[in-house]
């Protein structure tokens, strides 16, 4: 590749990727959140549950995997797109593809959609956020 970015580009851009797709989802969740009846507390359980189970069992273990392959690469010129290798871009595909035809076919009600969407968009935005912090963190060190 004649044009590539560094290490420490590829662990912001992840980061970015990750807040950026947890706010849009958290701003979906949040639009059907207030259009439902259920209870606030139920709610408020429910998503604290999704959070969890996303950021222990799934996302964090991406960050770390990723944050590997990230240390990994070759100092300079790499794709700008590789801060994900090739099965997380298609899963990521996938998800919102599925998120998309859920909504537009109102497959699910909407109080599972907020529910589930704001769990959710947490978890992402989290993730987003140890990317930005493990950057901070090792940009004088590691990625130098």
């Amino acid at each position: 590749m004649k044009y590539g970015v560094n290490k420490k580009i590829l662990l912001i851009t992840a980061g970015t990727v990750w807040i950026i797709a947890g706010a849009n989802i958290l701003r979906i969740g949040i639009v059907t959140w207030l259009n439902s009846s259920q209870e606030w507390m139920f709610k408020i359980g429910e998503a604290t549950v999704v959070f969890l189970l996303f950021f222990v069992l799934i996302f964090r273990r991406l960050y770390y995997k990723h944050t590997r392959r990230i240390e990994e690469k070759k100092e300079t010129r790499n794709c700008p797109f590789s801060f994900f290798d090739v099965k997380s871009w298609i899963v990521m595909i996938f998800m919102i593809s599925l998120g998309i035809t859920i909504r537009s076919f109102h497959l699910l009600p909407d109080s599972f959609i907020s529910v589930f969407y704001t769990g959710l968009s947490i978890a992402l935005i989290l993730t987003g956020i140890l990317f930005i912090r493990y950057w901070w963190i090792k940009r004088k060190t590691i990625l130098d």
